[in-house]
């Protein structure tokens, strides 16, 4: 099974990604092709934003983790 990709490597894809949607809203001849490239830019940004928000959650489990450690050794020293 394949790892992914850190979340600096993924978040740059994305962006490189949304640049190339956004040179293709540009050049699209049609207003169906300029309303798929703004579906696409809304889901590579919602990509990027699920991916920041993961980055958050995983801080703020880490600092619950410590203040439960931080705790747990208070209530064992007291013991």
């Amino acid at each position: 099974m394949k790892k992914h990709a850190p979340a600096d490597e993924m978040k740059k894809d994305l962006e490189n990604l949304l640049s190339r949607i956004n040179a293709l809203e540009v050049s699209a001849p049609d207003d169906y092709q300029k309303s798929l490239t703004k579906v696409l830019r809304a889901l590579t940004e919602g990509q990027i934003h699920s991916i920041n928000e993961f980055e958050h959650l995983k801080k703020a489990i880490d600092l619950l983790t410590m203040q439960l450690f931080d705790t747990q050794n208070k209530i064992n020293q007291k013991s």
